[in-house]
């Protein structure tokens, strides 16, 4: 028989969960619940904490509560619009109506599709026991084989996005077909350009690896260049891109996975002018 526990209160959550931490903890459930392991476990039910719902702002990020839904954050004024449509994308309506933000990040798999917009945006963690919290950036949450960097008896409250992210992206998600909601490839970028002069170049790749791939360093070669330059460079910036994006092989070829991405990113280039 599966036993719930069902806190009122981020802290009752916190209390519990260090009681007992063998705990799984969930709040939608649209990963946990099919899994027929679950059947043995005993659940931490974090749906009804009002402090893990809330969507707001302070003078650095807007703040996501790790409970809060797909279809909250689409439909809330806070929300940037690329993350508006990472999530607009995931599954049908109803997951959309009860998967989680910290659901989708938890389970650390490299098809996550908002794990891609938090890393594309350099976006923070905010982790909590009942006796400490700490703040870690999401590339360093992720450690490979569906592995995290989670404690014991440790829960994500928050994602914390930085606030000088711009609305001008470029995303795209490449499934076997429309109706099919895991990625085979999916890729952010955004490119902030004042003054012909690019401030911010960010770019990840998801369901490549079994991490989704940041690639700082090559993102660097572009920040601070005149578009001019930033024409110049291209070559050289798709270059070192390419040697970052090893893929494995899975559903799809390896060979499959790397067109795409190299395909992407051309055409993220050039829909901004390089």
């Amino acid at each position: 028989m599966v036993k719930y526990y069902l806190p009122e209160t981020l802290e009752d959550a916190l209390t519990m969960y260090f009681d007992s931490p063998e705990l799984v903890p969930y709040s939608g459930g649209s990963d946990i619940m099919v899994n027929s392991a679950c059947e043995s476990q005993e659940f931490l039910f974090l749906n009804r904490i009002s402090e893990l719902r809330q969507i707001c702002s302070d003078n650095e990020f807007i703040r996501f509560g790790a409970a809060c839904t797909f279809a909250e954050v689409i439909n809330h004024d806070l929300t940037p619009s690329i993350l508006k449509t990472a999530c607009a994308q995931i599954a049908a309506p109803a997951i959309r109506n009860v998967g989680t933000l910290g659901g989708n990040i938890a389970n650390g798999s490299a098809k996550a599709d908002t794990a891609l917009i938090f890393m594309v945006t350099n976006s923070l963690l905010l982790l909590q026991t009942r006796e400490a919290q700490r703040i870690l950036p999401l590339k360093d949450f992720y450690l490979g084989g569906s592995k995290t960097a989670i404690k014991q008896s440790e829960l994500i409250v928050e994602i914390l996005i930085p606030k000088q992210n711009s609305d001008k992206y470029y995303y795209e998600k490449v499934g076997a077909r429309k109706a099919l909601s895991i990625s085979r490839v999916s890729f952010a970028g955004i490119l902030d350009i004042e003054d012909e002069i690019i401030k911010n170049c960010a770019t990840a790749f998801g369901a490549v690896s079994d991490v989704i791939i940041r690639p700082s360093e090559a993102d660097e070669m572009l920040i601070g260049k005149s578009l001019k330059e930033a024409k110049d460079l291209k070559e050289a910036y798709i270059a070192a891109l390419d040697k970052v994006i090893i893929p494995r092989r899975g559903r799809v070829s390896v060979e499959f996975r790397k067109d795409v991405c190299m395909n992407l990113v051309r055409d993220f280039l050039d829909s901004n002018g390089i």
